[in-house]
């Protein structure tokens, strides 16, 4: 009877232990079935957008007045910014209209001339939209804009002039220099004032339709 009894105690235990093993590894959160798996692959990162435009404002100015509208619409738009800088730059002689051998006299009465450019800008066909600034020279864009435009291919992006003027209108200035970029979209610029707001520029802006 003994032997009978100590059987069934063992047999007992055995039972107990069996069944707190079973819950202690139904608590292992390792092993939870709500757990997602670990990978090793790094996240991969979202995609550019589509259809995303990249606006470019190219500007030259003399005196900072255009360089004042540039950037406004460098504000606005969010967009690159890309100076126009003569090699060798521009004195107060050089620009004294009343004198007819002033430096930017002379060079806009060239139809040759082609005043070199520093720098580089970097994968001009990349641009879908360029605004393009300048101050008016008798009536006309300075002969620096002809070399911008003659060294940079801007495929058939959208060209949008801009100019500064205290008086005179952009007028036939930006329309010369469509030969210069003939596969452009070009659409009809604008005369500012030098002093012109950020405001006066973003109407204008918003007026495009862009």
């Amino acid at each position: 009877m003994r032997r009978i009894f100590a059987l069934l105690a063992a047999l007992a235990l055995a039972v107990t232990l069996a069944a707190c093993g079973g819950m202690e590894a139904q608590s292992d959160p390792t092993q939870s079935p709500s757990m997602p798996p670990v990978s090793s692959t790094p996240e991969e990162k979202e995609p550019t957008a589509k259809g995303e435009t990249h606006v470019l404002v190219a500007y030259f100015s003399a005196t900072g007045n255009t360089e004042g509208i540039a950037q406004h619409l460098q504000s606005i738009l969010g967009a690159d910014l890309y100076a126009i800088v003569p090699e060798e730059p521009y004195i107060s002689q050089d620009l004294n209209y009343n004198d007819d051998n002033c430096r930017a006299n002379r060079e806009q009465n060239d139809p040759d001339a082609r005043p070199a450019i520093q720098g580089t800008l970097e994968n001009p066909e990349n641009y879908d939209v360029v605004f393009l600034g300048y101050p008016i020279w008798w009536g006309q864009a300075p002969k620096i804009l002809y070399t911008f435009l003659e060294r940079y291919d801007f495929g058939n992006a959208t060209i949008i002039p801009f100019c500064t003027s205290g008086s005179s209108e952009i007028g036939s200035s930006a329309a010369n220099l469509h030969d210069l970029a003939p596969n452009a979209n070009w659409r009809s610029g604008q005369r500012f004032r030098g002093s012109a707001t950020e405001s006066e520029v973003e109407a204008w802006v918003t007026s495009l339709g862009l």
